[in-house]
């Protein structure tokens, strides 16, 4: 069935190009409804821009974007099919599917590096400085997945600190606030926390570990397959919101920083250490880099949780981007023509 996303993307743009309309959901249908969950995170910026500038409807898409704040609230919805699609961490998807929900990533969004990051007073001057205090972070968010990375780093387990389950975007706040010795949170939140304090900083970031936090767009497997225009529609959606970013910074970076509570100034500086996909970039990480990143995750996550992480997902089996294969450089296999050739 992926198989046939290349071809539907044909028969989309010659439908397009016959009706002078932009490639998408083929004119004369009725707009599908599609729920889009979301939580205000930079890296899903370009949704926010796409709601903002019509480009769901250029793409023959009627989409709600719905605003979350727990991980946990957003997936249970995914999997009970009260949305559709969501914007989640690759972590969370290889959590997931060992949860047995049958979910596949079908567009890779963000990949984050000093915007996810451990914060604390600056007398804690090490990893190591944490064990006995008490850590604010998300349970199941990437703020999970970096704590713990960190902490085995430093030859550390989660049972060396007391965790303080919180939301992402109250951690920051709750360290500043002295109610909790350290916070693991991300951007714009860690910008909003350090604003004017000298004596907080950042402890350890992602940048610690390229390619450890990055986010994609999943849905159901079932809805993958029996929608595959409006996946289509989705990341065409994506890129014109993309494009729009790039040759708009200001006005679109101030779409994002309204979206998640964030002044502008905030959220320039916070935005440099995020990096967002387009299609032809998609079709690049997906035929290379990214499928050895999403291994190493899996087997991350495996060492550091193996009661609940007992799978680590194959590239082939998690993702669903076959239609991807039209955005490769000429000059570049498909991943079938490399398999074949060896």
């Amino acid at each position: 069935m992926q198989r046939q996303l290349k071809h539907v993307l044909v028969a989309l743009m010659i439908g397009a190009v016959a009706l002078g309309a932009l490639p998408g959901v083929a004119r004369g249908q009725d707009m599908p409804s599609i729920k889009l969950g979301v939580q205000p995170w930079l890296g899903y910026g370009p949704w926010w821009i796409a709601a903002e500038k019509g480009f769901f409807e250029d793409r023959g898409l009627d989409v709600e974007v719905i605003d979350f704040t727990w991980d946990q609230d957003m997936n249970a919805a995914l999997a009970s099919g009260r949305i559709d699609v969501e914007a989640a961490a690759t972590n969370t998807l290889i959590a997931l599917i060992n949860q047995g929900v049958d979910a596949q990533a079908f567009l890779l969004l963000d990949a984050s590096f000093e915007a996810d990051a451990i914060i604390a007073n600056k007398d804690i001057t090490s990893i190591e400085e944490l064990a006995g205090r008490e850590v604010a972070y998300e349970p199941g968010s990437t703020s999970d997945l970096l704590l713990n990375y960190a902490l085995s780093e430093a030859g550390m387990t989660i049972d060396d600190v007391t965790p303080i389950p919180i939301a992402a975007s109250d951690a920051g706040a709750a360290v500043i606030a002295g109610q909790v010795d350290v916070a693991v949170t991300y951007e714009p939140y860690i910008s909003a926390a350090l604003s004017g304090r000298d004596d907080y900083g950042v402890l350890y970031s992602a940048a610690e570990r390229p390619g450890l936090i990055s986010d994609v767009m999943i849905a159901q497997r079932s809805f993958i397959s029996e929608n595959p225009d409006v996946i289509e529609a989705l990341a065409l959606a994506w890129d014109d919101a993309i494009a729009y970013l790039r040759e708009n910074p200001d006005e679109g970076g101030q779409i994002i920083a309204d979206a998640v509570g964030s002044d502008m100034e905030e959220f320039t500086v916070a935005f440099e250490g995020v990096q967002v996909f387009s299609l032809e970039e998609n079709a690049v990480e997906f035929s290379g880099d990214f499928q050895e990143t999403f291994a190493t995750v899996g087997e991350i996550m495996m060492g550091l949780n193996p009661d609940e992480i007992t799978v680590a997902p194959t590239p082939e089996d998690a993702f669903a981007v076959d239609y991807l294969d039209a955005y490769l450089p000429a000059e570049m296999p498909t991943p079938d023509a490399t398999e074949a050739a060896s």
